[in-house]
């Protein structure tokens, strides 16, 4: 495909589809920027909720977050291939991951990133990005963004299953009970699937089977003083494939990856002295086993105590100490700890808006950085409004970084890397509609990389690009989504385009919801876009796409529904990653029972 999925086109086919009615985006809070936020007054803030979750009805998160614009997933074949988050061109290690606010990413990994490809969609509540440098809020890792997940706190039972096309089930099954003062719900989220060939040479299938166990509760001891506390435990079987030999090229191979992953939190809540104080403990411990001619296993944990203090939506201050640590299939290990301090607040006029953080980490191998990020939002009038934002990031070395794993060259001393963005948004909005045009810049220095058979740092990367979108409320039963980015996102050692970033990428969504039918319909479009070559070294041109799901259910009874969906509607061939294949035309049908 030359070009990006034209919106105007995709409206135009689609408009005359159903789509579902949900709560206005402008209604919204985001809760990832520290302070409850409406995303009108900061920059590059995006929202998913529940019902728009459940509308197009997909197995895994990645396929949300495919629709967010300036936010790209590419992962290494369909059913558990290893997937990629990309905010704005940064690479997916620049994109800070939270599950429930505990931070998931993996420290054995090279680049310390999270594959979200197990993660189902099941018993997840609300999905939320903020696109841009968020170090003065979260730290080391946010330099493209934050994405956050939380999760559902139920109220009944809730069951739910479905099957179709290569052999594929899966099923949802959770119990809960809430009150002003208390709850407590469990669920259990599973997914298997004879798959197909991940490579894009092959013909043997390749397999996925996981499940999520969820267990969280509240209890309110008195008005000052709160009790919460989550557990989640998942596991994951995938089938693989490789580069076997003789040729080493990408094809088949009998290679197995499994993983198993615990992560909770427990936390207090007092109000007090004027204040509403919060105490957590955070902790995510991941196994990795990789069963293939060259096996491995990598452990990787990471805990997290913090302290915070809010005063409404003005202001938060907080203090947090982090450490993490990996043993690598090589045999070596590090351990790596931080300790920060930030603040963030928000002070309101009559049409003006100012936000602000910043915040200073102290991580033991390296020397303090200080990181801050300041918007301000106008109301113009007539509907209009315009944010204009600036902020800063860092990224210390991962553990693989640190110890040089997997080098054959001489490791060098690494610096870590340092990032500064800056956005500005035009936006209006009216009762049905909103709409807004984003441009930004992203610079990162230093950037680490593996050269030369050795980690380095080279000069810098740039990020510069556009992101457009369109929300209207057609009617009480009609809603349609619209999204765009274009991003230029180059190596500036080489003056070459970084990998697996489409120039252009674009959505298109309406949703439906009548008496007891709904449906969805979802477009969505990349460019071309430079990736790694089938030999698994040098550069290659992966080709364009435009896929569309459908999705639609029919309520029998107020607590009985029966779901259909098809992906890959025109049954096109395409691939996310350069070969690595994605299926052809699929057809799932289920139930849903709640009470």
């Amino acid at each position: 495909m030359r070009t990006c999925l034209p919106a105007a086109a995709a409206l135009a086919a689609l408009s005359a589809l159903p789509a579902h009615a949900e709560t206005p985006v402008d209604e919204l809070v985001v809760t990832a920027a520290r302070l409850p936020t409406d995303p009108k007054v900061i920059t590059g803030a995006h929202v998913i909720d529940r019902a728009e979750i459940e509308a197009r009805n997909v197995s895994f998160a990645a396929d949300l977050l495919s629709t967010i614009p300036g936010v790209s997933v590419a992962r290494t074949g369909a059913f558990g291939g290893v997937a990629a988050i990309r905010i704005r061109g940064a690479g997916p290690d620049k994109t800070l991951v939270l599950i429930d606010g505990v931070p998931v990413g993996d420290a054995g990994a090279p680049n310390g990133d999270y594959d979200p490809a197990s993660l189902q969609t099941g018993d997840l509540e609300r999905v939320e990005v903020l696109s841009g440098p968020q170090g003065s809020l979260w730290g080391s890792e946010a330099i493209g963004g934050v994405v956050s997940f939380t999760t559902r706190e139920l109220d009944g039972l809730e069951v739910a299953a479905e099957g179709g096309s290569f052999a594929t089930a899966r099923g949802f099954a959770g119990a809960g009970t809430k009150a002003d003062r208390y709850a407590l719900s469990a669920s259990v989220t599973a997914f298997r699937t004879d798959g197909i060939s991940k490579a894009d040479t092959g013909t043997e299938k390749d397999g996925f089977k996981t499940w999520t166990g969820n267990l969280s509760g509240r209890f309110n001891v008195s008005e000052q003083v709160k009790l919460d506390a989550r557990l989640r435990y998942s596991r994951a079987t995938i089938d693989i494939d490789g580069f076997p030999p003789p040729t080493f090229a990408l094809g088949d191979t009998p290679d197995r990856a499994k993983s198993r992953a615990w992560q909770g939190f427990a936390r207090a809540t007092v109000d007090a002295l004027g204040l509403t104080h919060e105490l957590s403990f955070s902790a995510y411990d991941l196994r990795r086993k990789n069963i293939s001619s060259f096996p491995s296993v990598v452990d990787a944990d990471r805990q997290v105590i913090r302290w915070t203090a809010a005063k409404g939506d003005l202001f938060v201050i907080g203090a947090e100490r982090q450490e993490s640590d990996a043993n690598l299939s090589t045999g070596l290990s590090r351990d790596l700890s931080n300790t920060a301090v930030f603040a963030v607040g928000q002070a309101k006029w009559e049409r003006l808006t100012l936000t602000g953080s910043v915040r200073r980490d102290d991580p033991e191998a390296y020397e303090a950085k200080t990181t801050g990020r300041l918007a301000a939002a106008v109301d113009l009038g007539f509907g209009f409004n315009a944010v204009a934002s600036a902020g800063t990031g860092f990224k210390t070395p991962t553990v693989s970084q640190v110890v040089c794993d997997f080098c054959f060259a001489p490791p060098v001393p690494l610096r870590p890397e340092k990032a500064e963005g800056y956005d500005l948004r035009l936006g209006w909005a009216s009762d049905r509609i909103s709409t807004s045009v984003t441009a930004y810049r992203l610079l990162v220095r230093d950037q680490i990389a593996y050269v030369a058979s050795r980690y380095v740092n080279i000069a810098k990367t740039s990020s510069n690009g556009l992101e457009a979108e369109f929300d209207a409320r057609v009617s009480e039963s009609l809603r349609v989504k619209l999204a765009y980015a274009w991003t230029d996102a180059i190596d500036r050692s080489t003056d070459r385009s970084l990998l697996r970033v489409p120039d252009h990428s674009g959505s298109a969504a309406v949703f439906w919801d009548e008496g007891p039918w709904s449906a969805s319909v979802t477009v969505r479009g990349e460019s071309s876009q430079a990736d790694t070559a089938r030999d698994g070294f040098s550069r290659a041109r992966r080709p364009g796409f435009v896929t569309a799901d459908v999705a639609g259910a029919y309520d029998v009874t107020a607590q009985l529904s029966v779901t259909a969906r098809v992906e890959n509607l025109t049954d096109k061939r395409f691939e996310e990653v350069l070969g690595y294949r994605e299926p052809g035309i699929a057809a799932y049908v289920g139930v849903r029972f709640r009470n």
